[in-house]
């Protein structure tokens, strides 16, 4: 097996900052320590170059059936994608058609996934419907090493489950020491705005976060985090976009409510603004939640600088501008729902958290890697450098600055949410299991190297 020496790195984690070496062995770190030396090592001098641990993003939907379409890309372009920005480990949205076993599901994102993932994977379960055997086939999924499931308050028959429904999921949940994520809008009143738009005319793109305002996200997210305190669950809010959705998490936490929140790039750096983009381009921030004011996004950075925020995902879910997204040209509801952003989640964050002085480096490290860990049992195999973790690491040159082109991106979309944006923080050199799989944004490793990871409880159910 590979060996690799790591010399004069200045190590980042989430609770320190020290220069040393690092001796990775068989894929696990060995030893960290000065002046170390191994003669049957690969040895990489890191002078001057921040090293982390391999970036997770726990929130992904690769070769996503959507209709008659998929995402764009999948476990292989959307890995290679993962890793050139620095991330080493996904968990990506299975789900179960209505009438299917959760198995059944599972087994199907199993077959997406293997031979293809080029880094460690692991799966969340969608819970499509709520049935008789819901809650046995939840104990069933946790034994296949999937201890997190999610539940919509959106999208009436076709994903949304009824309050008495999540109760009980969120029930089950804290029996068998699983999380509970949740999509957080008022479905049947965004459905009701939606026909309302479209009896009047209104079908252009703009429409899209018009008929999902963020009052619908506030209201689900409380409703979402009572039933929680009402079930004695923790749960995980994904995607948050708006102040008015943090409000509820931060007056929560006073209650002592165990809720996490998620939020991603688009949420941070894009405006509504968008939406009014010549022709159709408003089409390629078609996403739910979708964008929200300037405003908001001010309060979701101070959300991540006090921590209300614990984990930056990406919900990457990209579909073609020019024969996806198209399909929804006379009518906003027909545009696929989703953006992509794989690739772009830690040098966004390192440029606008660190660089904007907003977070250190170890709350970057933090919320990119370490909390998304814990949260969903993967800590300390992964988000930590010590010995006995696994040695993915990212290398990182604090100096050097790039730009963001859908050109150089390895995702297959046909676009990217942030074109000509000026970054820090693009990976030099990336590690999986102490193998070098990219180097200088030039992809080294190979489809298949990468394994399912059957996760541990939520770090939650050890407190």
């Amino acid at each position: 097996m590979n060996s690799a020496l790591l010399k004069n790195a200045t190590i980042i984690t989430a609770s320190q900052t020290i220069k040393a070496d690092i001796l990775a062995r068989d894929g696990i770190i060995e030893q960290i320590g000065r002046h170390l030396d191994a003669a049957d090592a690969q040895s990489f001098d890191l002078t001057g170059r921040y090293l982390l641990p391999g970036g997770i993003d726990v929130h992904t939907h690769l070769d996503m059936p959507l209709g008659d379409i998929r995402s764009c890309d999948d476990f292989t372009t959307g890995t290679v994608a993962a890793a050139c920005g620095g991330t080493t480990t996904i968990i990506d949205y299975a789900a179960h058609a209505h009438g299917e076993t959760m198995a059944q599901g599972l087994d199907a994102w199993h077959q997406r996934a293997e031979g293809k993932a080029v880094i460690d994977y692991g799966f969340h379960l969608t819970l499509s419907e709520f049935t008789d055997r819901t809650l046995r086939d939840m104990e069933r999924i946790v034994e296949a090493g999937v201890t997190s499931f999610k539940v919509f308050t959106a999208y009436p028959g076709r994903m949304m489950i009824d309050d008495a429904a999540i109760f009980r999921v969120l029930q089950q949940a804290k029996e068998i020491g699983a999380l509970v994520c949740v999509h957080c809008e008022n479905g049947q009143v965004i459905d009701a705005l939606i026909h309302d738009a479209l009896a009047a005319g209104q079908t252009a793109p703009k429409y899209h976060p018009l008929t999902r305002p963020a009052i619908a996200e506030r209201e689900a997210a409380h409703r979402v985090i009572s039933l929680a305190e009402m079930a004695d669950a923790p749960v995980y809010i994904v995607h948050v976009s708006s102040g008015a959705a943090i409000e509820q998490i931060a007056q929560a936490r006073l209650r002592g409510v165990p809720v996490y929140a998620e939020t991603c790039p688009q949420y941070l750096f894009l405006s509504a603004e968008l939406y009014d983009g010549i022709e159709f381009e408003g089409a390629k921030y078609v996403m739910s939640p979708p964008l929200r004011e300037k405003l908001d996004q001010d309060a979701l950075w101070q959300a991540v600088r006090n921590r209300m925020i614990d984990v930056i995902g990406t919900d990457h879910c990209p579909f073609h501008f020019q024969s996806q997204k198209t399909l929804g040209r006379d009518d906003f509801t027909k545009i696929p729902n989703g953006g992509p952003g794989i690739e772009t989640r830690l040098n966004l964050m390192f440029t606008g958290g660190v660089s904007e002085q907003r977070i250190s480096l170890n709350h970057f490290v933090d919320i990119v890697s370490t909390q998304p860990a814990k949260l969903f049992g993967l800590y300390p195999q992964k988000g930590e450098i010590a010995p006995g973790s696994d040695a993915d690491f990212v290398v990182i040159n604090p100096e050097h600055e790039t730009f963001i082109s859908a050109i150089t991106q390895h995702s297959i979309v046909d676009y990217s949410l942030y074109e000509g944006m000026r970054v820090k923080g693009t990976p030099e050199k990336v590690f999986a299991r102490g193998e070098l799989i990219v180097e200088n944004g030039r992809f080294l490793g190979k489809p298949g190297a990468g394994r399912f990871l059957k996760r541990q409880r939520s770090s939650h159910y050890a407190r």
